[in-house]
Order: structure tokens, then sequence, then C-alpha cells
């Protein structure tokens, strides 16, 4: 497989994990995603964002965000994000830590 085809079909599955994400799955809460993971949508957007700025693209957080999210990230925490127990926290605070730093 050439480099440019093998580019495409990445591509094309990064779109369809994040429409999975989007449209299909809101429901699935950041913190589980990480706890099981070790990644969110918040990762997602992060490796995003940092694929635009590397490419001399300037793009901030909340614009990478909105992409991975499919609007706003306070719009989306509104509609779908629940509370999160404090077993849940602190797995997190070691799957963060492990993960991103």
């Amino acid at each position: 497989m050439d480099d440019a085809t093998r580019i495409e079909l990445e591509a094309a599955a990064f779109r369809s994990l994040v429409e999975h994400l989007m449209t299909k799955r809101p429901d699935v809460q950041n913190i589980d995603m990480m706890n099981l993971a070790g990644f969110c949508r918040n990762c997602l957007s992060r490796w995003y964002q940092e694929a635009a700025n590397g490419r001399g693209i300037d793009m901030d957080k909340d614009a990478a965000r909105e992409i991975i999210y499919g609007m706003p990230y306070e719009e989306w925490r509104a509609a779908n994000q629940t509370p999160a127990d404090a077993d849940k926290r602190a797995a997190f605070e070691k799957a963060f830590k492990d993960n991103v730093g």
C-alpha cells in the first residue's frame, strides 16, 4: 500500500471514530473512556490541535474541541456529561497521570 492510500484510510477511520462518538455514542462519558482506554474526546481534540499547529495551522483548544465534539465543548457538556462518583474520579486521576501526564 502506498503512503497516500494509507493516509486516506487512516483519515477515514479517524472520521468514523469521531462521527461514532459524536452521533451514535454521545452518552459515553469521557471519564469512562479515559479510565478504560487511556484517552478521551479531549485527548483526540488535543492531538488534532497539535497536528494542526505542527503544520503551521493556528488552532486553539476550543476550535479543536468543536471539531471533535461537533459543537462547543460547554454545550456538549451541558447536554451529555453526567456526574462522576468518587471512585470514577480517583480512577481518572490515575489514568490521566499514566496516559496524559
